[in-house]
């Protein structure tokens, strides 16, 4: 059984019922909700594996509740629950970031199924989550010449090109170098770029 909770909202306790019921019955642990409130509210949220939710619902639609996880960085998979008609609001929320959307009534093996590719897809989020975490930290240990260094091996700079950019000469450029390989433990340029990119760091821009 997965430690991590799998989340369902639905207004509907009928549905909530079925959904709780097939996935227990699968092993998975799983905690429901009547509305995108009381979710938003649980901290059981930032653990959550993976987010079921009904396309209607009152006070904030299921579309409505992925676009306020996404506005809270909240990396959730996303798979939408939609009724007859509501193809075209389950096409919106792929374009927002769904995963799946299932047709009430549902196929208990089509859900499960997508469950499968959301728990999957969760735990690469999470790996590339505490990559871009470790990659900040090393980062933040730069001084500011080390980190302009980096930013301009991220555009895929020589330090020749480097040293003119930064007005200083090839020499220190590989000094800079040394230093941030040493501080980001980093055993090639490939690595560093790697984590250089993990936590998000641009490209230098050419000097004018």
């Amino acid at each position: 059984m997965t430690q991590s909770p799998i989340l369902i909202v639905d207004d509907d306790p009928d549905v909530r019922d079925s959904l709780r019921a097939l996935l227990e019955s699968s092993g998975y642990s799983v905690c429901d909700f009547q509305s995108a409130a009381a979710v938003l509210a649980d901290p059981k949220i930032a653990e959550a594996m993976c987010l079921i939710a009904d396309i209607r619902m009152p006070d904030m639609d299921g579309l409505q509740l992925q676009e306020e996880l996404a506005r809270r960085q909240i990396r959730i998979p996303v798979i939408v629950v939609t009724g007859h008609g509501d193809v075209a609001l389950a096409v919106r929320a792929m374009k927002a970031g769904a995963i799946d959307f299932i047709e009430k009534p549902f196929d208990g093996d089509v859900l499960l199924e997508s469950v499968k590719e959301a728990l999957v897809l969760s735990r690469q989020n999470r790996g590339q989550t505490v990559q871009a975490q470790a990659a900040g930290t090393h980062i933040a240990l730069l001084t500011q010449r080390e980190k302009q260094v980096l930013e301009h091996l991220v555009a895929g700079r020589s330090n020749k090109i480097i040293a003119y950019e930064l007005d200083i000469s090839p020499r220190t450029v590989e000094i800079h170098r040394a230093h941030l390989m040493e501080k980001l433990q980093a055993r090639s340029l490939s690595d560093v770029i790697r984590m250089a990119l993990a936590a998000g760091i641009e490209p230098a821009p050419k000097k004018a």
